[in-house]
């Protein structure tokens, strides 16, 4: 069984092929920080949080939770990272078992850490995942991550950031979509006047977004 803690959004009526959307949460928050975006994103789809499995506070995080320790830059602890990663696909794996339907595509994304977490999982997994979504983040500078015509093929990127961001600033998030785009991704990208958060365009965006790849996926 998966280690990883989470929370489900399930609209009544659900029914199999319901798009699936994961949402990570970003350092130092929690399993229930992104679920009140659930109706605001995606209101046919499952929405599942899982929470992070590192204790945040041992890393000057607070009292949440984080998916890695930040080492500076675009650069993740390896080990931390990595057991994140692991993690994350045990629980995507086991996933679908515990729903109470059988769900459609997996749209696959988060804020700032989570972002980062979710894009670097679509690499290493190629094809894994058909929607990966990055909101703040950036792209991880890991071994195991890299951006190619073979890591990005069978993905539909979306990175929105902020163009005031003082925790992840916009200039890592353009050089992380440079790499995507040199790489042939299907990438959309949107730049939004504010600092580290989402705004209610950013989720009108995204929503408008999901809405059109699952429907052509569909």
């Amino acid at each position: 069984m998966s280690l990883l803690r989470y929370e489900t959004a399930i609209p009544a009526g659900a029914r199999d092929g319901a798009p699936l959307l994961v949402l990570l949460h970003g350092r130092g928050a929690d399993r229930f920080d992104l679920l009140s975006l659930a109706p605001h994103l995606a209101p046919d789809a499952i929405v599942v949080t899982p929470e992070a499995p590192h204790p945040g506070a041992a890393w000057g995080y607070g009292p949440g939770w984080a998916w890695y320790r930040f080492l500076g830059g675009t650069r993740p602890d390896p080990d931390s990272f990595e057991t994140s990663q692991r993690l994350l696909g045990e629980f995507l794996a086991e996933l679908t078992d515990t729903l109470p339907v059988r769900p459609g595509p997996l749209v696959l994304g988060g804020f700032s850490q989570g972002g980062t977490m979710s894009v670097a999982y679509a690499l290493r997994n190629p094809g894994a995942v058909p929607f990966a979504v990055n909101l703040s983040g950036f792209l991880a500078d890991h071994p195991t991550v890299a951006a190619t015509a073979e890591t990005v093929r069978g993905t539909r990127f979306f990175w929105g950031h902020g163009t005031m961001d003082d925790a992840i600033p916009f200039a890592m998030g353009q050089q992380g979509r440079a790499a995507l785009r040199a790489a042939g991704a299907e990438l959309e990208e949107r730049d939004y006047a504010m600092g580290h958060g989402i705004s209610p365009d950013e989720a009108r965006d995204l929503r408008a977004w999901i809405a059109r790849g699952v429907g052509g996926a569909g």
